[in-house]
């Protein structure tokens, strides 16, 4: 059986982003798993992602990099606390960004599969900082930093905005 996508574990009051959750309709549903000692997601951006004929607009590229980076710090703290992704495993830790930097290297082509690597730099008890990089037809695109930060209870579904 494959190993799943940790956006594929989390549980369903913290399953709605946008860009990875599995219960938005929506959404990108962007799916971050191990490949060795880096991270990969792959996304194919669809017509409506065009910033001009031919080439995806760079808010897809930041999305990508940004839900990447988070479901790459949840992996990595997992695995620093010696957990691998299952089905048996529960409920992986969740993280929301703290900061995005993306550089964009070049135009990004519609059309091939995008494919996001995350290099893991440093996990903390709170914080972890992942470096992503995006190619298209083996190319890279973009590159991005994460600092991603465990989520805050307030942000859990039924907790009163602070």
């Amino acid at each position: 059986m494959p190993t799943p996508a940790v956006q594929d574990l989390y549980p369903a009051d913290v399953a709605h982003c946008y860009g990875c959750g599995r219960l938005n309709a929506s959404g990108l549903r962007i799916r971050s798993m191990w490949d060795g000692d880096e991270t990969s997601a792959r996304l194919t951006p669809r017509a409506e992602h065009t910033a001009i004929p031919g080439f995806v607009y760079g808010g897809l590229v930041a999305s990508l990099i940004d839900c990447h980076g988070t479901g790459s710090a949840a992996l990595a703290a997992w695995r620093a606390a010696g957990v691998e992704p299952s089905a048996d495993a529960g409920a992986p830790p969740r993280f929301v960004t703290a900061a995005l930097h993306v550089d964009y290297l070049r135009p990004t082509p519609l059309g091939p599969e995008l494919e996001a690597r995350g290099t893991i730099i440093e996990v903390g008890a709170r914080k972890v900082v992942v470096d992503v990089a995006v190619y298209a037809l083996g190319e890279a695109c973009a590159r991005g930093r994460v600092i991603a930060v465990r989520m805050p209870e307030s942000m859990l579904r039924g907790a009163s905005p602070a």
